[in-house]
């Protein structure tokens, strides 16, 4: 009897232990978590994803270029997009990205492969018999890649949207480059990838007709957030050019982003109507002042972490928001947490040991679950871009107390919404 009981025991334990596992190799970067806020939840939208190559040609190399010697080359950056799919129930959800640690420009990173999984399938044929879907454009940080928010951008794209993610050159992980690339680049790609999409829509590719491009909205993540913000209205200041000339070299490439430069103003594009701004670069650089943000008037969402010690917190995100006093705008602070409140959870791979710190540091945060964040991330997104984008009635979900430890927050399970605080503020001209 003793040995049958324990035969039992020890097998009890193998199904519970394979039952974990399962759980483990099933658990996909957004899936939602046992307290996660309730617009995380996937859409109704089965997702496929593609990868596409444009090329944006004759483009000044800002890295090539020295004194009165001007070099020009044809840029080209690949792009990932999702979209929603018509899956058959033969075809799986489910795809598998493959990323690197590491950093090219560094020998003491050197770059490490790895692969993770998604809920897309790759190269499911788009669902057509709906109309079009609102086009969404993610920029992420330097370094980083396309592949680096799958968790929001594979969630909206279940929601409804044609979600682009954009390999900036020269500034991710495989192609680390000089940072004045990324600081004459980061915006002009983006234009540039939105022109693109929408004549994509137009054509006769896959995405034909489905894309809504009139119809747009910006994520950007720390130089990311520094090039949708600019791209949206706020024009770099022009005490700017001190710090972009010291980076440059002397170039003034940039000049054609100042928010005093007429070329800037008409590059404005009315298309975009809202943005998401996670840990924006560059305010405590300078980048920006008090007039130069004055020229955002799109609805803005910032993600913040009051102790960003790369962006920084009063005088770098928060001053920005308070800042673009000509736009609805919103804040979401996670309290203790620094500059990571916007990539997927840090890759099994980071956690070997003897690896430099900064390969789990480029996702982890010290005092926060990254899972928790993703999923706070993706309540809050779509309820902003859902309201701006899709007309949707989501209010009630940014209409909450500041503090978020005075009462649980609307789509929150109970005693879970803390840590947390929203700030709101209307236009100054209403």
């Amino acid at each position: 009897m003793k040995k049958s009981y324990k035969l039992f025991s020890l097998a009890l334990v193998f199904l519970i232990s394979l039952a974990s596992l399962a759980q483990k190799t099933d658990f996909v970067y957004g899936d939602a978590l046992p307290d996660a806020p309730v617009l995380s939840a996937r859409g109704e939208y089965k997702v496929g994803v593609r990868t596409l190559n444009f090329t944006n040609k004759n483009q000044l190399d800002i890295l090539k270029s020295k004194g009165t010697e001007t070099a020009f080359y044809d840029r080209k950056l690949k792009i990932e997009v999702w979209y929603p799919a018509n899956i058959s129930t033969e075809q799986k959800e489910w795809v598998v990205y493959d990323e690197v640690m590491g950093s090219s420009n560094d020998p003491k990173r050197p770059l490490i492969p790895f692969t993770f999984n998604g809920r897309a399938a790759r190269d499911a044929k788009p669902l057509s018999s709906v109309g079009k879907f609102p086009l969404v454009i993610v920029s992420h940080g330097y370094l980083g890649s396309r592949l680096l928010l799958t968790y929001l951008t594979e969630n909206l794209a279940s929601k409804g949207y044609i979600v682009v993610a954009i390999d900036h050159t020269e500034s991710t992980f495989r192609d680390a480059a000089a940072f004045p690339s990324t600081l004459l680049n980061r915006s002009k790609d983006v234009l540039f990838v939105l022109n693109q999409m929408a004549e994509f829509g137009k054509s006769k590719e896959f995405l034909a007709g489905l894309v809504d491009a009139d119809n747009t909205g910006l994520i950007g993540y720390s130089m990311g957030g520094y090039g949708v913000l600019n791209v949206a209205g706020a024009g770099y200041s022009d005490n700017s050019l001190k710090l972009f000339g010291a980076m440059t070299g002397g170039s003034k490439a940039l000049e054609s982003r100042l928010g005093s430069n007429a070329e800037y103003k008409a590059s404005l594009d009315p298309r975009i109507k809202a943005v998401v701004a996670f840990a924006p670069w560059g305010m405590e650089r300078g980048v920006w002042d008090t007039e130069s943000l004055k020229g955002l008037k799109i609805p803005t969402f910032f993600f913040a972490g009051n102790q960003d010690d790369i962006s920084g917190y009063e005088k770098g995100i928060k001053a920005i928001y308070n800042g673009v006093v000509n736009t609805d705008r919103y804040m979401l602070t996670y309290m203790n947490a620094r500059h990571n409140v916007a990539p997927n959870p840090p890759p099994a791979e980071s956690l070997q040991p003897g690896l430099h710190i900064d390969e789990y540091y480029r996702y982890a945060e010290p005092s926060w679950n990254e899972k928790r964040i993703n999923n706070i991330n993706q309540h809050f997104v779509t309820a902003f871009l859902g309201i701006h984008l899709k007309q949707k009635d989501f209010g009630k979900y940014l209409t909450v107390p500041q503090d978020s430890n005075t009462k649980t927050w609307e789509g929150f399970k109970p005693r879970s919404s803390v840590g947390l605080e929203l700030l709101h503020a209307l236009p100054e001209s209403k």
